[in-house]
């Protein structure tokens, strides 16, 4: 099984593995841990992150990225408006509202949601996991901001069940910094002691989050958390609203004009925001044929760029002042402050945390990876794959939630979850009805960035009066579950029954019978009515008994997010485009494959080539000319060709230049192989001599096995002579009389006939009797005790044991 964690980002994301040896931040095919969150369409080719990032400037209509804000949006949301404006592809709203994103993708006009374009990214995402891995990637944790609503958060789940991921838990990327602060920690205080309080600053590219957390040991539990909608790209738009104003000036052209031009603009200025968070003094700025073939210089310093970008810290400085008061923490009580994200590096930022929180900011985390290592810790931790020590993680909802319904009495209105409230969290409400009710969940209104308060509309269906016509008890189940999301789960009708139930039998006197039964008017002495001889009769009393059974009601719910058959749509589209990828680049690899043999045979057989002493000269010419035909094919009418097209031009071309190569290699290697069966020959010779000289290491060996040898030897050297007179005068142009393969045959013959004689072990000597060699090892042992007996020993017992055999070699 997979265990993995999806750090999903606006501008890049990063995925972490857990393996035996710890959590692991994996890198991708341009061996980077940052996979950039675009997603990119070149004709037949679909391109995600790094390489569509690559041409985000020449391909800027199809290439698609921060589309992280626009999950779960409408498209007249006046925040998705604002983020539309500044990007360079179409966009149009869909049928239901949403927003689609127009592409040209295999030669036609395709629109796709924000949720297909993230699962794109999550496909690319999943097929690195699975290079990492070797196993097949299907559960995971995503990390999602702690400000995102239902609608977001229904919509990120939409797009990981559309790339085929099973999400164990959506986690807010600041408890997943917070669980991999808090999990390595040894020191961590006990559960009776006070909590380790900590701050944790998450400044990335689009966001701020700013998050208060307890720790004890073995759990954490999160405090409050506040975010804004700043970060690193508004303090790029700041420098290059400068710079272009500058430019203006100074150049008299206007890159807000040409998105392509304002493209490259903000791609320079974030690396100089880069490099002043590293260096104080005034750094250049210069961008070659930025406009109108025109060049264009500038440059600025850090304190310059605080003073432009003072508003969007006085908003930071906001956000952490209200976290200050929404954890109830005084300063004395915070532990440190922790900080993550690219844009935290901005001293400025440091600066701002350092007067607000009286703390110096703490780089203990990995600044870009504690997020994507938090989920894979916490998909560890939920995985029964992995073993790893429990640690709970007590998440809050972020925003106030609210509930409203509708009966006889009018409209009622209650609050269920106070902004934050701890999660995951069930809440059982009760109410009476005598039929079906419609409950309206919303949040607070002004209380989320987001114009709709809207969380879901839920149907309890199957709710009726009572036997009496008197209403119901009807037990409404809210919860907020692990992902974050806010929904009606379950809603249950407790029906009540009386039923008129026989007690034990009470034997009574007929005076009794004709008495009314009042408890007042019964006589004390009662029980001694009945005498004896009067007739006696039995009275059953009846009691009533309540019954209760629950019954689970059925409840429509509409809700964010898409419907089922919608989900399956998606998905195949999905599948169909992932097999149209693999199949688009096997085509590609045939393509190239034969683009890469038309120019390594053009230049083995030049004159200077591999190949050209080994090819007629009008062979040559021929396929040359063929090779340029070829060439020419491959950039006009066969640029775009199936992939057996390539193959079959491939295995033609290689048909014709086979025999050459072959023909190389053949007179390449038959010196080697002629010195390799010369040696053969010596050797096998050498060992007869030695033999006749009676060496005698062969002093085993017969004479006919000699012989046989010899006249192997003698054999291979006549072949030897005769193959080499062959190839005298032999042209390279035309094929070898001798094959390289006959040559290596030769050896091989005489190489094997002669090791089966020399290597043959010689016999071993013959063993003596067995009755012999006790006799003979009686005596030595005898010998052995006498010459160590010590003097005066003379009468010592035959029975006494004998010496050791350490002992007796020592004597020896």
């Amino acid at each position: 099984m997979s265990v993995i964690g999806i750090d999903f980002g606006n501008d890049s994301s990063y995925v972490a593995v857990a393996k035996a040896g710890g959590i692991e931040t994996i890198a991708n095919d341009y061996s980077l841990r940052a996979t950039p969150s675009f997603v990119a369409f070149a004709g037949r080719n679909r391109v995600l992150g790094v390489a569509a990032k690559n041409q985000q400037v020449t391909n800027m209509n199809n290439t698609i990225g921060n589309f992280k804000e626009l999950l779960g949006r409408k498209f007249d949301d006046p925040r998705a408006q604002e983020e539309l404006r500044s990007l360079p592809y179409h966009t149009e709203a869909l049928q239901d509202g949403g927003i689609g994103i127009r592409v040209n993708y295999l030669d036609e006009e395709h629109v796709f949601s924000p949720e297909q374009i993230t699962a794109m990214l999550f496909t690319k995402l999943k097929e690195d996991a699975f290079k990492e891995l070797k196993t097949q990637i299907n559960d995971c944790v995503i990390t999602v901001p702690s400000y995102f609503t239902n609608a977001q958060r229904q919509a990120l789940l939409d797009a990981a069940n559309i790339s085929g991921l099973n999400v164990l838990r959506l986690m807010n990327e600041t408890t997943a910094t917070a669980l991999s602060y808090g999990f390595y920690k040894q020191d961590l205080p006990a559960p009776e002691e006070k909590p380790r309080n900590v701050i944790f600053v998450d400044c990335g590219h689009a966001s701020l989050q700013v998050s208060a957390c307890a720790f004890h040991k073995g759990n954490l539990k999160m405090l409050a958390s506040c975010s804004d909608s700043v970060g690193g790209r508004d303090f790029d738009l700041v420098l290059a609203t400068h710079f272009n104003k500058e430019f203006q000036t100074k150049y008299k052209i206007d890159a807000s004009s040409k998105k392509r031009a304002f493209l490259r603009l903000m791609a320079e200025v974030e690396k100089l925001k880069k490099n002043m968070s590293a260096n104080s003094t005034k750094l250049p700025l210069n961008i070659e044929c930025f406009m109108n073939e025109i060049d264009v210089h500038s440059s600025m310093q850090r304190s310059e760029m605080e003073e432009l970008s003072s508003h969007l810290f006085k908003r930071i400085e906001t956000t952490m002042r209200k976290l200050l008061l929404d954890s109830k923490l005084a300063l004395e009580e915070i532990h440190s402050v922790e900080i993550v994200g690219g844009s935290s590096r901005i001293p400025a930022i440091k600066h701002l945390i350092e007067q607000i929180f009286g703390k110096p900011a703490s780089t203990t985390l990995n600044q870009d990876e504690a997020v994507s290592r938090g989920a894979a810790l916490q998909c560890a931790i939920l995985s029964p794959a992995v073993r790893v020590r429990e640690f709970s993680c007590t998440d809050v909802q972020a925003y106030p939630v609210l509930i409203s319904w509708t009966d006889t009495d009018g409209p009622h209105e209650m609050k269920v979850f106070e902004q934050y409230h701890a999660a995951p969290f069930c809440r059982l409400l009760t109410v009476h009805r005598k039929e079906p009710m419609t409950i309206k969940v919303h949040y607070e209104p002004n209380s989320i960035p987001y114009p709709d308060p809207f969380i879901g509309t839920y149907h309890v269906k199957g709710i009726k009066p009572d036997a009496n016509g008197e209403a119901q008890e009807v037990k409404v189940k809210v919860r907020i579950n692990n992902n974050g999301i806010i929904t009606v789960s379950s809603a249950t009708m407790y029906e009540r029954k009386e039923s008129e139930e026989p007690s034990s039998p009470t034997p009574t006197s007929n005076g009794d019978q004709q008495k009314t039964g009042d408890a007042n008017q019964s006589s004390p002495q009662g029980d001694e009515s009945g005498k004896v001889g009067e007739p006696m009769d039995i009275q059953e009393d009846k009691k009533k008994k309540v019954t209760t059974k629950q019954v689970e009601l059925t409840i429509d719910s509409n809700t964010h997010g898409f419907v089922h058959t919608e989900l399956c749509k998606y998905f195949e589209e999905e599948m169909k485009m992932i097999a149209n990828d693999r199949q688009e680049k096997e085509r590609i690899d045939a393509r190239n494959a034969l683009e890469e043999q038309v120019y390594e045979i053009r230049e083995k057989i030049q004159e200077d080539g591999a190949l050209h002493d080994y090819i007629d000269p009008q062979d040559a010419s021929a396929i040359c000319r063929e090779l340029e035909e070829t060439e020419n094919w491959l950039y006009e009418e066969g640029e775009s060709c199936e992939k057996g097209v390539y193959k079959e031009r491939l295995e033609k071309m290689r048909a014709k230049i086979d025999p050459v190569r072959n023909r190389c290699e053949e007179f390449n290697g038959q010196e080697q192989a002629f010195t390799d069966l010369g040696h053969a020959v010596q050797q096998t010779l050498k060992a007869v001599e030695q033999y006749r000289a009676k060496e005698p290491k062969y002093e085993h060996l017969t004479e006919t096995e000699m012989i046989n040898i010899t006249e192997a030897a003698q054999k291979a050297q006549k072949w030897y002579e005769e193959a080499r007179s062959k190839l005298v005068g032999a042209r390279k142009t035309e094929d070898p009389p001798v094959k390289l393969a006959d040559i290596r045959h030769e050896t091989v013959t005489l190489t094997t006939c002669t090791n089966s004689v020399l290597n043959r072990p010689k016999p071993k000597p013959p063993t003596p009797p067995a009755d012999q060699n006790q006799q003979n090892g009686s005596s030595a042992t005898d010998a052995a005790s006498q010459d160590t007996q010590a003097p005066g020993n003379d009468n010592q017992d035959s029975n006494t044991p004998k010496q050791t055999t350490e002992d007796s070699m020592d004597v020896e």
